[in-house]
This record gives structure tokens, sequence and C-alpha cells, in this order.
């Protein structure tokens, strides 16, 4: 019973761990394509670290949060965490068939539902609220913006606890 065992733990822990490589490996091509397909992808980074001054008033309050002085100059940036955001969440959707087939245990499952929220979340509010908003000055909308990110991990968190919640087998009293 125990060498079995022993060797299921093996098995699940190999089989995880490939899954994360596979991951891991998947992030970082789609990384490398991004800086190759996006011309001075890098230089632009560069520019839009030191766009930041020191902190800036958030509008209509007292409080200073980091902030670049023109939040709007940098679409290349912006443009490049939306491509991620929605490629790496699409493949979110394969790790998720791998970890089925995989039969992964439904924390591993919840992770990565919540990852997938999370990753087309980025791309969408990237999206809206950088590329195409006007409907807020430049720094009330980049405020807006983190306001909604932090919004967006709430939201992967409960959804995660949602799916192991309802996953707790029920025990009769």
């Amino acid at each position: 019973m125990t060498e079995s065992y022993g060797s299921f733990s093996y098995a699940y822990k190999y089989r995880e761990s490939l899954i994360t490589a596979v991951s891991a490996g998947f992030f970082l091509i789609l990384v490398g394509a991004l800086f190759i397909t996006t011309s001075g992808l890098f230089s632009r980074i560069i520019d839009f670290f030191n766009n930041f001054d020191a902190l800036i008033q958030v509008p209509n309050t007292l409080i200073y949060l980091p902030a670049p002085r023109n939040p709007l100059l940098h679409r290349v940036v912006y443009t490049g965490v939306e491509q991620f955001g929605f490629a790496f969440g699409a493949f979110q959707i394969v790790i998720l068939a791998i970890r089925f087939v995989a039969r992964s245990p439904v924390s591993r499952k919840a992770e990565t539902v919540g990852n997938f929220i999370f990753w087309i979340g980025l791309g969408y509010l990237t999206r809206t609220l950088l590329l195409q908003s006007t409907r807020w000055t430049a720094m009330t909308t980049w405020f807006v913006f983190w306001a909604a990110i932090v919004m967006l991990i709430g939201v992967t968190l409960i959804i995660r606890a949602l799916i192991l919640a309802t996953a707790i087998p029920r025990r009769m009293m």
C-alpha cells in the first residue's frame, strides 16, 4: 500500500510539474514573441518607467500614488500588455483542458480558471480603460485602471473560492 501511494505521489508531482513547466515555457515564448513583433518595445518600456516622477495626487482625494506624468503617451506598452493578457488567458483554456485530462486536483483547476479570468480581464481592462477611454482625464483613467485591477483580483479570488467550495464533499451528519 505504501509503495503504490508513493508512486502515485511521484506520478502526481511529475504530472503537475510538467504542466507548470509547459505554462512557464509558453509564458517566456509569449514574452519573446511580443518583443520580436513589436518594434522598439524594450525602449518604450524604459520610457514608460522613466515617465514616473514622484507620487501624484489621485483626483478629488488626498491620496498620493505613483503614476506616469503622461499616462496616455504609452500606447505601445499598453497594447503589448493587452495582447499578452488575451494570449496568456486563452492559453489557460489549454492548460485547463490538460488539467482535466491529467486528472489534476480541483485546487489546480480552480487556480487555472482564476488565471484565465485574470489574464482575459487584464486584456479587457487595458483595452477599454487605457487604449479606448476618453471618458476621464488621463490621470483619472490611470487610477481607474488600477482600481479595476484590484477589483479583478478580488473577483478572481471569489471565483476560485466558489469552485473549491462546490467541490468539497458533503458528509452526512
